[in-house]
């Protein structure tokens, strides 16, 4: 009789922990890019809301960059949007916490309804922001 036997990392197993691996560091380097956000946001928005999303925008694109460059430097246009549209949701979905939690309106990371063109600049930022440092369009 014979028996066939499977190595333990299968390709399906490597694939597996390769993409719970990307989403991992997407969500690691989003926390950075969340507390620098947080951070310019608490120490400017009181004085100049357009400059506090100007460092904003800059803190985004910085680890947009950093995560990039570091992790995917042949990521694909797809796997860039998938970056953004996750650091959106997790931005929508930590505001939506912390509103729960403080008892009043928390807008540090998508900014204040109150100033919609500067919401609208922080939002695109969050989902372009990977995609600006593909090198591969495919």
């Amino acid at each position: 009789m014979i028996t066939m036997t499977r190595p333990l990392n299968t390709e399906s197993t490597q694939k597996k922990s390769n993409v719970a691996t990307r989403v991992g560091l997407i969500v690691a380097f989003w926390i950075v890019a969340a507390l620098s956000v947080a951070i310019a946001h608490q120490m400017m928005a009181a004085a100049s809301p357009v400059i506090s999303v100007a460092v904003e925008t800059i803190a985004i694109v910085a680890v947009a960059g950093a995560y990039i460059r570091l992790v995917v430097p042949h990521a694909t246009l797809d796997h860039a949007l998938f970056a953004g549209t996750t650091w959106v949701l997790l931005g929508i979905t930590a505001e939506i916490i912390m509103t729960a939690n403080s008892g009043h309106q928390w807008f540090a990371l998508l900014g204040s309804p109150a100033n919609g063109g500067l919401r609208c600049v922080l939002l695109i930022a969050w989902v372009l922001a990977p995609a600006l440092f593909i090198r591969s369009r495919e």
